[in-house]
């Protein structure tokens, strides 16, 4: 795993570093599931860069994480796919699993840290 660059959210990097692992895989899947699962699966991976660099910069940090859970379960899932349709290899699935792991432990994270924010700031 990388190193966040100066300022970067490890949050950040690491789905940076799943991307760069994850996406010249999916590039080489056969023909039939790289337009169908696989096209899907790295559209999901750089919207949910996206909107992690969206919340980065938001105001109301809450409301951009929360739908990223979603996308990050929906991208677990279509993993879990690709392993039984046999298109990875049981190696290469755990060590995929574990850099989902790694991004939704920190999103979860940044989540439960933005909640307490918000209980803190709410008037009593």
């Amino acid at each position: 795993m990388s190193t966040p660059s100066r300022g970067e959210l490890p949050i950040i990097q690491a789905t940076m570093d799943l991307i760069q692992w994850f996406v010249p895989l999916l590039n080489r899947l056969p023909r039939d599931h790289r337009f169908a699962l696989g096209d899907r699966l790295v559209q999901g991976l750089y919207d949910l860069l996206e909107g992690l660099v969206a919340a980065r910069y938001a105001t109301a940090k809450l409301e951009r994480l929360e739908p990223l859970n979603a996308r990050l379960d929906l991208l677990r899932l279509q993993i879990r796919l690709l392993h039984n349709f046999q298109l990875i290899d049981d190696r290469r699935y755990e060590h995929v699993a574990r850099l989902v792991e790694e991004v939704g432990r920190q999103l979860g994270g940044w989540i439960s840290q933005q909640r307490r924010q918000g209980q803190t700031a709410a008037p009593a």
